[in-house]
């Protein structure tokens, strides 16, 4: 479909008009919703696993969600995997695991693990051995939505290696949560990706930024992926007008444009016992050229109420300026920021949202 700048802008301010948020205190929220962290928001800090544990403790947080295998520093026997979780399990700590692509076609995927099934098969393997209910992977990245087929090609080459795992899966009895990742699916693709290959043991890894550079409200997409998420990596982003289009930068929990109090009571109504795992990737812009014809090549099956609520969320946004690290010392101010980005993520989630416990 070809969506012009006029319909764009109508159709988002005519349902920014009727909006309502939902409003509730954080206190009523029950029961708690576990709080933990995802290591890529500390990715500078170059921690191995029992780092990232002993940051989960001095953060109050009861699970970290270990997204690469780099942390264990090549130590994959079930032997060295038990005595990480026990050390972890002393500590009131849960892991929970992840890895990359496990599409052959994707142009994100590496072969650092081998084929795709082998790559699968280790991170079922290891995600047993540390207790870990769920191992994450993805499809790729936006890039792939202009690949030969489209993204129902890589949905579909994604979905054919999941089938092949199923068995192994099951008796391990590890799902595999596929993420919404860096703009590669919107949340109706992702969907179907997990009805193709089997909702009784493949599921959802729920990315709100990544939402957003799909073009999505975050609230929609959780409100469309909800049955399925198994595991999440959260933060907020602020989006704006601009000359181009829509710029987003993620943020902080709480410090940008995204309806959280709305998201957090769908979130505790409608995936009970899921964990949230905070991942900043904060200070950098990037920009949708929305008012571009050929934009829309990588969106074929675009919906304008989808497009709506995405902009009534640029409406509430405003442009902020990007991190730049000095050029003496950017290797520690990185560090520094990253800690101080998750650090608030973490308290705003207690104190204003009551999540943790």
């Amino acid at each position: 479909m070809t969506v012009t700048r006029r319909c764009f802008l109508i159709s988002g301010a005519a349902l920014a008009a009727g909006r309502s948020v939902p409003i509730s205190a954080a206190a009523d929220r029950q029961p708690k919703i576990r709080l933990g962290y995802d290591n890529f928001a500390v990715r500078a800090m170059k921690w191995n696993a029992r780092q990232l544990i002993d940051h989960a403790v001095t953060l109050g947080c009861g699970s970290v969600f270990i997204t690469d295998f780099g942390p264990f520093e090549g130590r994959f026997d079930d032997a060295a995997l038990g005595e990480l979780r026990r050390y972890a399990a002393d500590k009131g700590v849960a892991i929970v695991l992840g890895s990359w692509s496990i599409c052959p076609t994707s142009k994100t995927f590496k072969a650092a693990w081998g084929t795709a099934a082998e790559h699968l098969a280790l991170g079922i393997r290891m995600a047993r051995a540390l207790g870990s209910p769920a191992f994450r992977v993805i499809l790729g990245n936006q890039s792939d939505r202009l690949t030969d087929g489209g993204i129902e090609a890589r949905i579909a080459d994604t979905v054919a290696v999941l089938k092949a795992a199923r068995s192994r899966a099951v008796d391990a009895g590890v799902k595999i949560a596929v993420e919404n990742h860096a703009g590669d699916m919107q949340s109706r693709e992702l969907k179907q990706l997990v009805e193709e290959a089997g909702p009784d043991f493949v599921g959802v890894n729920f990315d709100s930024g990544n939402a957003c550079w799909t073009l999505e409200d975050p609230v929609r997409a959780l409100a469309t992926l909800a049955p399925h998420v198994l595991t999440t990596s959260l933060r907020d982003t602020m989006a704006w007008e601009s000359e181009e289009g829509v710029t987003a930068q993620w943020t902080a929990m709480g410090e940008g444009c995204v309806d959280l109090p709305a998201f957090f009571d769908l979130f505790a109504t409608q995936c009970p016992g899921v964990t949230v795992h905070i991942e900043t990737i904060s200070g950098f812009p990037r920009t949708f050229p929305i008012y571009r014809d050929d934009f829309w090549r990588q969106f074929p099956a675009a919906r304008a109420e989808d497009l709506a609520a995405f902009l009534a969320v640029v409406k509430r946004g405003r442009s902020i300026p990007p991190f730049k690290p000095p050029q003496e010392g950017k290797a520690e101010a990185e560090q520094r920021y990253q800690l101080a980005e998750l650090d608030r993520s973490i308290r705003y989630c207690k104190d204003v949202l009551g999540l943790g416990g």
